[in-house]
């Protein structure tokens, strides 16, 4: 692993991150709003949908 300095605030240097960051958000709402939990579940949801996402294989 290399680690690798971007300029703070400018996301088109961060794409995939960014992109993976959407991926989270858009599952966790959907979890939430498919199941009518209550928003205040959020963070929940978040970490529900990291920990699914880990599991599940992918290219």
């Amino acid at each position: 692993i290399k680690r690798e300095w971007t300029t703070p605030y400018n996301p088109q240097q961060n794409g995939v991150a960014e992109r993976k960051n959407r991926s989270i958000t858009e599952a966790s709402s959907a979890m939430l709003h498919d199941q009518d939990i209550p928003r205040y579940l959020w963070a929940e949801a978040c970490s529900t949908t990291v920990y699914i996402q880990n599991r599940v294989p992918h290219k």
